[in-house]
């Protein structure tokens, strides 16, 4: 991974295993409550059943343990490690009814983030040897922006910024809204941009032609945004650009274009099905009691 995997705060991950625990009833787990009885111990594997990359342990780490302490959840690989079918992941062990109530939250968690992580090495394995980064984008699930981004990273991917407040972006409906206003040209638009946000603050703007390209340029915009252009259109922007400005290339990616885009002189490759549609890592836990 080119990006450190930072641990994720216990803060976010306590927040999210709580609130998927009270959602799923793991409190009143009728169904283990009448059919396993609360001295019965018991041990289980996490298995991989596909090949892919780990993310998540600690989170489910967290939720195997949240209802009962003497729980014991044991790593046996690590977050951003990739993994082939049939490989054990992790271990768990203690009473059989805290391991059943936690069972499902900790596997979406951990089947998610590892499906996340999975697709973004695909990607970024595709763009290999070239100068580009592959992105992610703001379309996470509601409430789990953070733990997804960390997917992302263990996939080897890279953030964008994180919310509303982390960066500009002026994207097609704000070019639309400063033209309601008077405000048509994209160099104008950019220069009154900078001169109300702080100082420090890159201004990234998005193009959906090299006539716009132009215009961007003309109020030096940090960053320009090549939205749904072939690799063709995007190597024609890279040389009107020259260096003047970072470009982003978004709208369209899959893993079969990715690599052309990449090659076409691009910074970095947002891509939001990262977060919006990896499937799931298929991902087991088999139990065995003691």
């Amino acid at each position: 991974m080119d990006e450190a995997l930072f641990p994720l705060p216990p803060s976010v991950v306590d927040e999210a295993v709580f609130a998927a625990l009270d959602e799923d009833g793991a409190y009143n787990d009728v169904t283990t409550a009448a059919t396993v009885q609360a001295r019965q111990w018991g041990r289980g594997t996490f298995v991989a059943k596909a090949d892919g990359v780990i993310a998540g342990l600690p989170v489910a780490a967290a939720a195997m343990t949240a209802l009962d302490p003497d729980v014991s959840f044991d790593t046996l690989a690590l977050d951003g490690q990739v993994v082939k079918a049939g490989a054990e992941i992790a271990e768990v062990e203690g009473r059989l009814q805290s391991i059943l109530a936690s069972e499902r939250v900790a596997l979406n968690f951990l089947q998610r983030l590892s499906g996340v992580a999975t697709l973004t090495r695909a990607f970024v394995d595709a763009v290999g040897d070239t100068n580009a980064r592959i992105l992610d984008t703001r379309k996470t699930t509601p409430g789990l922006r953070q733990l997804e981004r960390y997917a992302v990273r263990a996939g080897g991917g890279h953030n964008h910024r994180y919310s509303l407040q982390d960066g500009v972006l002026i994207k097609d409906n704000h070019i639309e809204a400063a033209k309601q206003r008077g405000v048509s040209h994209l160099g104008q638009l950019v220069r009154e941009t900078r001169a109300t946000v702080p100082h420090l603050m890159r201004i990234e703007i998005e193009c959906k032609s090299l006539d716009e390209v132009r215009e961007a340029l003309d109020g030096a915009p940090d960053v320009i945004l090549l939205d749904n252009m072939d690799a063709g259109q995007i190597g024609e922007a890279v040389s009107v650009i020259g260096g003047r400005a970072l470009v982003e290339a978004s709208g369209g990616v899959t893993l079969e274009n990715v690599r052309s885009i990449a090659e076409a002189g691009v910074d970095f490759i947002s891509v939001g099905r990262l977060t919006h549609s990896a499937p799931a890592l298929d991902i087991s836990l088999e139990l065995q009691a003691v």
